[in-house]
């Protein structure tokens, strides 16, 4: 980095003067918050199901289901007969993490992993002569979503993500390795690879990624039976209430639509007329997204620092948007995408995280605070997930044109 000399105070500042400055203060501080806001969700955690946080059961996945999991993944096999199980064979290793602290039980191992990895992320965004803002947005966006980044595991996808996207410019092939690993877990964190510098940089990072891709996948065959078994039960996704499509039926619902709420596939989705052509509409903006996020790569001519985290940015709202499924733990990898982009003075996506942090918080509200509200299809229901996607929608649509001015010739 090549520093503006001209810049420089002509005369020494006093020595007492130099910790006082903004950015020194700004560090400082971090620690502390993160400690506060994290202890806050801890207490939020203990205190699953009680009001004011609406109908709980936050924690049940991880006591229950993951536990469960846990169990038959142990035993060298993933969970085939399991409806449930639709997650890439990464996302074993993840889930029997929690084994590497014997002395606690499932649930505060499990919680425990997410708070150090949470952690992690937070110093990887700080450290250095990175914009402290990146690292603030994190540590004060993530408890928008109350209790919830502890009771799933995308905090952890969400650090794969984020290590690539920082080791990009230095280090392309760690990129490469870390989206892959990022991938196998949850797939979307191979779209960080998406800005990546033309020449050296992506034939590094993309053949890294493939290689460790393939060398993970052969483990995970070797060790585990039925490492594919989830791409049945993942076609068999609805379209869960709190998705775009979601939100439309909702809203027809109030006027006569005769469709109704149920419990499938580990979600509560839309059955009734029509549904399969919403959840089709839905695979097919996915699917246009992508041939849009390809035009602009091919496009793209004028690069900065901020451009891969911009487009890893841009490229996972435009599929969470268009997806069937929108959970609130999906946040979790859109704050972590915009703390990337604003750790660089470079980004284009200012506006976006503060759309994306604004989103944040309404799912809080939608769940679990008004859940049944939600799951009712009462008019603050309605009204509370119309917010948060149009919240989500507005951002694609400002995420791509900043991205596309940004980084044309």
């Amino acid at each position: 980095m090549t520093l503006d000399t001209r810049s420089r105070p002509t005369t020494r500042a006093p020595i007492h003067a130099t910790w006082v400055r903004p950015g020194r203060l700004a560090r400082a501080a971090l620690p502390v918050t993160w400690l506060l806001t994290r202890a806050a969700a801890l207490l939020l955690l203990a205190r699953d199901g009680s009001a004011p946080l609406g109908v709980g059961g936050v924690a049940r996945e991880v006591h229950g289901l993951y536990a469960h999991w846990y169990g038959i993944l142990a035993h060298g096999t993933f969970p085939a007969d399991d409806p449930l199980w639709q997650y890439p064979p990464g996302a074993g290793p993840v889930l029997l993490a929690p084994g590497l602290l014997p002395w606690l039980s499932y649930f505060q191992a499990f919680v425990a992993l997410t708070l150090a990895t949470d952690a992690l992320v937070t110093y990887a965004l700080a450290r250095g002569d990175r914009d402290p803002r990146g690292a603030w947005l994190w540590v004060a966006g993530l408890p928008l979503l109350l209790h919830i980044p502890l009771a799933r595991y995308d905090v952890q996808v969400t650090a794969f993500a984020v290590l690539a996207l920082l080791a990009m410019d230095r280090a392309p092939r760690a990129a490469g390795f870390l989206a892959a690993c990022g991938a196998l877990v949850k797939v979307w964190p191979a779209l960080t690879l998406l800005g990546a510098p033309r020449g050296r940089t992506t034939r590094q990072a993309w053949g890294s990624a493939l290689v460790s891709a393939a060398a993970l996948l052969l483990v995970l065959a070797l060790a585990f039976r039925s490492p594919f078994s989830f791409l049945r039960e993942q076609g068999g996704r609805g379209v869960q209430i709190e998705s775009l499509g979601g939100t439309a039926l909702m809203l027809a619902r109030r006027f006569g639509w005769p469709g109704q709420v149920r419990y499938q596939y580990g979600a509560m989705e839309f059955t009734g007329p029509y549904v399969h052509v919403v959840a089709t509409a839905s695979l097919a903006l996915t699917a246009a997204a992508f041939g849009l996020l390809l035009w602009w790569r091919v496009r793209c001519r004028a690069y900065s620092a901020a451009t891969p985290f911009d487009a890893a940015l841009c490229a996972v709202l435009m599929f969470t948007v268009t997806s069937r499924v929108i959970s609130p733990q999906y946040l979790i990898w859109l704050l972590g995408l915009a703390a990337v982009c604003l750790t660089s003075t470079y980004t284009t996506q200012r506006t976006v995280a503060l759309l994306v942090v604004a989103a944040a918080g309404v799912s809080a509200l939608a769940y679990p605070v008004l859940y049944e509200d939600v799951m009712a299809g009462t008019w603050t229901g309605c009204a509370v997930m119309a917010v948060r996607n149009a919240l989500l929608l507005g951002g694609v649509f400002v995420s791509f044109r900043s991205l596309w001015r940004g980084t044309k010739e």
